[in-house]
């Protein structure tokens, strides 16, 4: 009840405020043949006083005075019409606007009744959360999905290439626990687009290697899922990302896709934070990257976050190894700070405007108290804690520089 009470009141204020707008007349505002009137009305007294005093003869003020009647019923005129003219005006304007707050309010309303939910109760954010989150879980599967999507074709591959893979799915078909010959048989059939052969088979390698599984087969197969189902992270591929990401919790394009699965679900916040991370934490020429780039301001948006889109990926652009550090030492003190300002500079800008691995965070601190500038080190560090609070692993790497730099002694 309270939100319709609000919402009538905001939309017959604006109605309102419209309506004022169109009846209200300047106030003074007038035509001007009135003004012309006024000052018809001196003349004929200044002609009054003039015969008075004797400056003007009786002829020539009777003359002045008819003209300045002409003059005067011609206003008057113009005056008369004005008016018979202004009530009809006034009238078709009370009509008029009193047809667009009607039609304003009636249009507020019939599309909050078409888009909105009348009746239904403000659902708080911790159960919109849980709603979505069970939303999620009854989320289609990869086979439902597929069923419902028109499949890719798949690449013809010249004849000698052909002739390889009749022969490599019938060595699998012969031997499925060969577990080469399953790795392979999964790229191969991904590389001719037949993607449910591929994850078919990758599958199979996760079987065979078990608890040996990589954190790259989790994410393979979780890949290969999702281009099967024309990029839709089903729930069967969530599961490898899930167990791709508790092997390694940095694993980018596991991370990425994680994201793509809650920005799919209503959930832009979640993959906000996560591709927030993964822009800052990978390489330059890493395919996901143009991705995140072309969609993370919108993700922000809806996120409720005022982002800044960092500068375009830094290709090439590496920091200081320890051994260039250590040379610099033997330097003067004035050719050591040149190369200190012309190796370490850069990538301190870089990590302060646009993130980066926590290999490079590392590396700077380290680099820092190699040289023996404690105080910046300990300000890095107390930085990169805070960039890396969420992600535990990633502040393991960083501390291991914090080490190295002796701050943690």
């Amino acid at each position: 009840m309270i939100f319709w009470i609000v919402a009538t009141a905001l939309v017959g204020t604006t109605a309102a405020m419209l309506a004022v707008a169109m009846l209200k007349r300047r106030e003074n505002e007038e035509h001007p043949a009135a003004y012309d009137l006024r000052v018809y009305r001196d003349q004929l007294k200044e002609v009054d006083r003039d015969l008075a005093r004797g400056v003007l003869a009786e002829d020539d003020a009777e003359r002045m005075r008819t003209e300045i009647a002409r003059r005067i019923l011609a206003a008057d005129a113009q005056m008369q019409k004005h008016d018979a003219e202004a009530q009809t005006s006034n009238g078709s304007t009370k009509a008029f606007a009193a047809l667009l707050v009607t039609a304003v309010i009636g249009a507020s309303f019939g599309l909050y009744l078409w888009l909105g939910v009348p009746g239904h109760p403000d659902m708080p954010l911790q159960v919109r959360f849980e709603t979505l989150s069970e939303q999620m879980k009854a989320r289609p599967s990869q086979a439902e999905i597929e069923a419902e999507q028109t499949p890719t074709p798949a690449l013809e591959p010249d004849a000698e290439f052909a002739e390889l893979m009749e022969k490599l799915r019938k060595a699998v078909a012969e031997n499925p626990d060969d577990l080469r010959g399953q790795s392979l048989l999964a790229r191969n059939e991904s590389s001719l687009g037949n993607h449910k052969a591929a994850y078919a088979a990758q599958a199979q390698v996760l079987a065979l290697k078990g608890d040996a599984a990589t954190a790259g087969d989790y994410v393979l197969h979780a890949n290969l899922l999702i281009a099967a189902a024309q990029n839709y992270v089903s729930p069967e591929a969530e599961a490898s990302l899930r167990a791709a990401l508790q092997l390694d919790p940095l694993n980018n394009l596991g991370r990425y896709y994680l994201g793509l699965m809650m920005w799919q679900n209503g959930r832009p916040d979640a993959a906000f934070r996560l591709w927030d991370q993964v822009l800052r934490q990978s390489p330059a020429e890493a395919p996901w990257v143009p991705a995140i780039r072309s969609t993370i301001s919108e993700l922000a948006w809806y996120a409720g976050v005022d982002y800044k889109m960092p500068p375009a990926p830094h290709a090439g652009v590496a920091g200081p190894s320890e051994d260039d550090v250590a040379a610099a030492q033997e330097l003067t003190a004035e050719d050591r700070q040149a190369m200190i300002e012309s190796m370490v500079a850069g990538l301190s800008d870089r990590l302060a405007t646009e993130g980066g691995t926590p290999q490079e965070w590392a590396q700077l601190i380290s680099a820092y108290g190699v040289l023996g500038e404690t105080a910046r080190a300990q300000a890095i560090w107390t930085e990169a804690q805070q960039v890396f609070a969420s992600v535990p692993e990633a502040l393991e790497i960083v501390r291991a520089g914090a080490e190295r730099a002796g701050l943690l002694q």
